[in-house]
């Protein structure tokens, strides 16, 4: 099972989980894109889903739709299904609610296909207003390998850089990272973001001085994450 990646709009960015004859297509705004894809590798698009309902993640649908008689796979269906199987492979998808509540996050092929939940470097807003909901979906998407790789919504990464630096100047991993970026294939490993991205870094040390120095607190795992969402 193989992943393409495919920008449309400014900054989004969508996919197609493939095998040898048939694919899923997730948050497939680049229609155009997509369906010469799959006709060049004569591939059968047999789903479509999104990894939540905004309207850029949601806006190539009805097209794909209706060029490839693909099966629309909505967050309802998501309630009672937490598998799909591409040629005999399993996609897993997991409730990562927080960004929105219908949130959700694609695995397959040693990645996670993550929207708005995790981006390359920073987090979505928490549009749902559950501080709490986005802190357990983080923490999840934290517990896998350390070189899973992860594919998100929209290119961010060098914006959120810019923010990384100015929170920690002396983090040594940044420039790496950003030499790393590639707008053509934007992706990182869990353990680069762990490394960069001060939405999971939580939990390090370094990090945990960066928040005391700004009077917030601190005491608690979940008191650390709210303090730097606070400050995003």
């Amino acid at each position: 099972m193989k992943i393409a990646q495919f920008p449309y709009s400014a900054d989004n960015l969508g996919y197609v989980i493939y095998g040898d004859h048939s694919a899923l297509a997730i948050d497939g705004g680049a229609v155009d894109a997509i369906l010469e894809f799959v006709q060049r590798h004569q591939l059968q698009l047999t789903h479509v889903a999104h990894t939540h309902d905004h309207p850029d993640h949601t806006c190539g649908t009805a097209d794909l739709r209706k060029h490839s008689g693909a099966i629309f796979l909505d967050g309802a269906y998501w309630l009672h299904h937490s598998e799909l199987s591409i040629d005999g492979e399993p996609v897993r998808v997991y409730a990562t609610p927080g960004h929105t509540m219908d949130s959700v996050t694609f695995h397959a092929a040693g990645s996670l296909i993550t929207g708005d939940t995790l981006f390359n470097g920073t987090v979505g807003n928490c549009f749902s207003g559950d501080l709490n909901a986005f802190y357990t979906s983080i923490k999840f998407l934290m517990t896998f390998p350390p070189d899973t790789i992860v594919y998100a919504g929209h290119n961010y990464q060098e914006y959120a850089m810019s923010f990384a630096r100015l929170l920690e100047s002396d983090n040594p991993y940044i420039a790496a990272y950003l030499n790393s970026h590639n707008p053509s294939h934007v992706h990182s490993s869990l353990k680069d973001e762990m490394n960069v991205n001060p939405y999971l870094r939580f939990n390090d040390g370094r990090f945990m001085d960066v928040l005391k120095q700004k009077g917030l607190p601190v005491s608690t795992e979940y008191e650390r994450w709210c303090s730097i969402m606070n400050l995003g």
